[in-house]
């Protein structure tokens, strides 16, 4: 018999004891798995190359408060941008206010929408038909799947903010990646249909000429309206993006504080399944060392037996997270402008702190074991 297999072996003696480690630790490397994806598609992951040479200006106080649509030429004539475009969320209601029926709704200028937004990807012959039509509309792919919708379909939102409703046809379907779940219309409907909102846009997006510009034209824009009575404040999309995560409070500190929960309790679980383990086999380490089993032997058994259990229950539970997160991901439901999927430097990750807990857990139990007396060891009885 191998060293390998004698440890492999080893590790499942007591079925029913190794069973409930491993679904512990792979609980908590699914959690682990959780929150790793979302510090991911928060801090990480920087988008598509178009979404990087992205900027969003809004009011400098709060989304609440419209821009005046005139800034866009303004913005427009700083060198370094080569489109701009408005951008305003309408936030109506679809069928009725359940939850699974919300999805985003804007109202921003055809004409020149996919200059700022060139990774959506849609045919040329729709696009041309949601510009000549005022009541036009272009949905995303996935709201298209969930409600059956297609090419000359209505589409009704009851306004929220706006007192009108829009009555919408369907004119194109998009893709984008990831899915943003949202609806695109001509803006001109609703500034035709409010008067107060006219000559108003809710946010700009902005095309810069390459990410290098993307600081420069931030500033350049914020300094250009810094005494108007509509100031604003300008970031990139991934920025804008963020300050939406950050109104739920530290979620950076929330993240971390959760992993750490997470290893500290797996942790613990490991290493007091392996005191259980080394202390029931005193009489077989001092049987492995009249053998000839050296000291180093002895704790290379004990730690690999440790280290192959951890390992066993981070692939189950890093294959559940994975499951988990592509069944939530492609719910209907499922609204979030950050991609969230997991890659293999996640599962890289996941497997070396799996490892590491095990060896942990199990080195300073191992180390005693491997420091027994044989005759003491031969003696013991338990």
């Amino acid at each position: 018999m191998t060293l390998t297999r004698f440890v492999t072996k080893n590790a499942f003696r007591n079925k029913r004891r190794s069973i409930l480690t491993v679904l512990s630790i792979a609980f908590s490397l699914l959690l682990l798995t959780l929150m790793m994806t979302i510090w991911r598609g928060f801090y990480l992951d920087q988008g598509s190359a178009e979404s990087s040479e992205r900027l969003v200006v809004r009011h400098r106080v709060s989304l609440t408060f419209s821009l005046p649509s005139y800034y866009r030429e303004k913005i427009r004539a700083i060198p370094g941008v080569v489109a701009v475009v408005p951008v305003s969320w309408f936030g109506g209601i679809y069928k009725d206010q359940k939850p699974e029926n919300f999805f985003a709704q804007f109202g921003t200028d055809p004409d020149e929408f996919f200059n700022v937004f060139r990774d959506i990807q849609i045919p040329e012959d729709q696009v041309k038909a949601w510009q000549r039509d005022r009541q036009g509309v272009i949905v995303d792919d996935t709201l298209a799947k969930k409600y059956g919708w297609k090419l000359g379909d209505r589409i009704v939102l009851q306004g929220a903010i706006y007192p009108v409703n829009l009555e919408l046809y369907v004119r194109g379907i998009f893709h984008s990646q990831p899915d943003n779940k949202s609806v695109y219309f001509n803006t001109k409907y609703v500034e035709e249909a409010v008067s107060w909102f006219k000559g108003q846009a809710g946010t700009f997006s902005i095309l810069a000429a390459s990410p290098k510009d993307v600081s420069r034209i931030a500033s350049s824009v914020d300094e250009m309206f810094r005494n108007s009575p509509q100031p604003t404040k300008t970031e990139s999309e991934k920025a804008f993006g963020l300050e939406f995560v950050a109104m739920l409070g530290n979620v950076k500190a929330f993240i971390l504080s959760i992993c750490g929960a997470v290893v500290f309790a797996t942790l613990l679980v490991s290493a007091n399944t392996m005191a259980m383990s080394i202390r029931e086999r005193t009489r077989e380490v001092a049987v492995l060392k009249t053998l000839g089993f050296t000291r180093r032997t002895v704790l290379g058994l004990f730690v690999g037996e440790a280290v192959a259990v951890a390992l066993v229950g981070g692939l189950i539970g890093f294959g559940l997270g994975w499951l988990l997160i592509t069944a939530i991901t492609h719910s209907p439901q499922f609204v979030s402008f950050f991609p969230m999927k997991v890659t293999l430097p996640m599962w890289a990750a996941a497997m070396f702190v799996a490892g590491c807990v095990g060896f942990v857990s199990a080195i300073i139990p191992s180390y005693h074991a491997s420091r027994f007396d044989i005759v003491e060891g031969l003696r013991h009885i338990g």
